[in-house]
């Protein structure tokens, strides 16, 4: 080395930490060798870094500093020192740059730079400073101005978070193993270009045998086959990330993930019972419901739609059944009328299906069921029915009061068979020309007939039940009077003629009205008749 060149010794001493435990601190150190202007290689550093000679008395370099420093004293960063100092204190070391003279001070004397406070990686990774030495007497630089920078050494002070907690995920029931169902992702602050402090590995704390986790990409899938949600639908999961790899000593951070079985349609419909009873009156009316049965479905939504349909009667076409789509009741409504004496009691067979099903799931069906339905029609007392829906009845005009004109018969439809009691409802018989006997329903004339003031009479016959006043019946009877010969002829208008007082025997006089039917107006049939006259006195003279 040329001892005549002033040349500047920079020495920082770092402390690293290191990946590998057991490594502990370590001391770094780089001169400078050579002559100024010269540059080449002068070997490799402790961290393989390869050294290079530079015109510069010095040469910079980069230096780790330990983070989070939790010891009393200032953390000590390194040395800076010249050739030229012989120890007399006529050097003077000067440091600029970030964090110069707030977060690192220099010992102008001595060259040692210290760390004045805790510095955290997360914050600031790296400083950027300048060092120089001048003459302390003539201010003049004895090299010129050298920049190195001072990188923050990571240590692991960060433990992963998860971007969200909780996690909220849903997977089908029954999803075979290896079902994927949402990935779960945890960030550390730590460096991740040094070491193992951000390297993080996943794991699964709760939610064993169900589910498991990828370690490397935080994937959660199904790990049990058969899950059924009618079983049991909500599961919760924690979800472990863990730095340095997994090491022992690493920090973590956990996460709940809330994972629900959805529904699929695994499930048939199922009726409660084998046989279900209703009891209907017959006096029902139609499209009426006569019951209501119900299939169970333990799947929920679409996958529990039902439909019921009846695929087997002993009264064809008597009743229906329909879905009731909010209640997935099936519905049985009275199609045709009932008749206790007819038929007392009905027997139907209800089968229901599913209407969405998934061919996956097929073995495990079928997707149906049946039911027998049994209808017991009860009786109700009924008024009475007449034979017919109306009668007609033909009498003479001239015929005698009491003269009977026909019959009319009704009877109790019920098991009972209650007497009937027949009469005339008077609003249509206001002048009580007719009467019925109260017994036999015998219709007979109680006023002579007139066929010339009223050909027909239109009268109403109530039939009462003896045993029960309210249960009535009405039937319409139309009367006909046949017309006898009971009146002479007569002339529809009085006739007025003219003749001759000498006229001969058998001459034919002339009237009006024969006059008008040939054309003559009335002035001059009156002029014909001025002129017959005339003729008349001529014929006398």
């Amino acid at each position: 080395m040329d001892r005549g060149k002033a040349c500047l010794l920079l020495v920082l001493w770092a402390v690293a930490h290191l990946s590998s435990p057991g490594d502990g601190l370590r001391a770094l150190r780089r001169t400078t060798g050579g002559r100024r202007g010269s540059t080449g290689l002068t070997g490799q550093d402790a961290n393989g870094v390869p050294l290079r000679r530079s015109k510069r008395g010095w040469m910079w370099n980069q230096f780790f500093l330990l983070e989070e420093y939790t010891g009393t004293d200032m953390q000590y960063v390194g040395k800076l020192h010249s050739d030229g100092d012989r120890g007399d204190g006529s050097v003077r070391y000067v440091l600029t740059g970030e964090g110069a003279g707030t977060l690192f001070k220099i010992d102008e004397k001595s060259g040692d730079i210290h760390a004045t406070k805790r510095l955290d990686r997360e914050e600031k990774a790296y400083y950027i400073l300048h060092a120089k030495a001048i003459n302390r007497f003539t201010n003049e630089a004895l090299e010129g101005e050298s920049e190195f920078i001072i990188k923050i050494h990571d240590i692991n002070d960060n433990e992963p978070r998860f971007t969200k907690d909780p996690y909220i995920a849903t997977v089908p029931e029954m999803s075979e193993i290896g079902t994927s169902v949402i990935q779960v992702t945890a960030t550390d602050a730590d460096d991740a270009t040094y070491g193992n402090s951000a390297r993080v590995v996943y794991s699964i704390l709760e939610g064993q045998p169900y589910f498991s986790v990828d370690p490397e990409t935080g994937l959660i899938k199904t790990a049990l086959p058969g899950m059924d949600r009618e079983v049991k639908e909500h599961y919760q999961v924690v979800i472990q990330a863990k730095d340095m790899a997994g090491q022992m000593g690493g920090l973590s951070g956990t996460t709940t993930v809330s994972i629900t079985l959805s529904d699929v349609n695994d499930n048939p419909p199922r009726f409660t019972k084998s046989l279900y009873d209703f009891k209907v009156p017959e006096s029902t009316e139609l499209g009426s419901a006569v019951g209501v049965i119900r299939a169970n479905d333990a799947d929920i939504n679409a996958n529990a739609e039902m439909d019921y349909r009846i695929i087997g009667s002993d009264g064809p076409g008597m009743f229906d059944i329909s879905t009731n789509k909010s209640t997935q009741e099936g519905v049985i409504v009275l199609r045709k009328p009932l008749d206790f004496e007819r038929k007392r009691q009905y027997s139907l067979r209800i089968q229901v299906d599913n209407v969405h099903v998934s061919p996956r799931f097929f073995s495990m069906g079928p997707f149906r069921d049946e039911a027998t339905v049994k209808i017991q029609v009860e009786d109700v007392d009924e008024p009475p029915v007449f034979e017919r829906s109306s009668y007609v009845m033909e009498v003479k005009e001239d015929a005698a009061r009491n003269t009977a004109i026909g019959s009319v018969s009704a009877s109790d439809p019920d098991g009972v068979r209650s007497p009937v009691r027949y009469s005339i409802d008077r609003r249509t018989d206001m002048d009580r020309v007719f009467n019925i006997h109260a017994g036999n329903g015998s219709v007979f004339i109680l006023r002579q007939l007139d066929r010339e003031e009223s050909a027909w009479h239109n009268i109403s016959i109530i039939a009462t039940e003896f045993n029960n006043p309210r249960q009535i019946s009405r039937v319409p009877v139309y009367i006909r009077v046949l017309d006898i010969n009971d009146n002479a002829p007569t002339f529809a208008t009085n006739y007025e003629t003219f003749v001759c007082e000498n006229a001969k025997a058998n001459q034919v006089g002339v009237t009006w009205h024969e006059a008008a039917a040939v054309g003559f107006s009335s002035r001059h049939f009156f002029f014909f008749l001025f002129m017959s006259a005339l003729v008349c006195r001529m014929c006398l003279h």
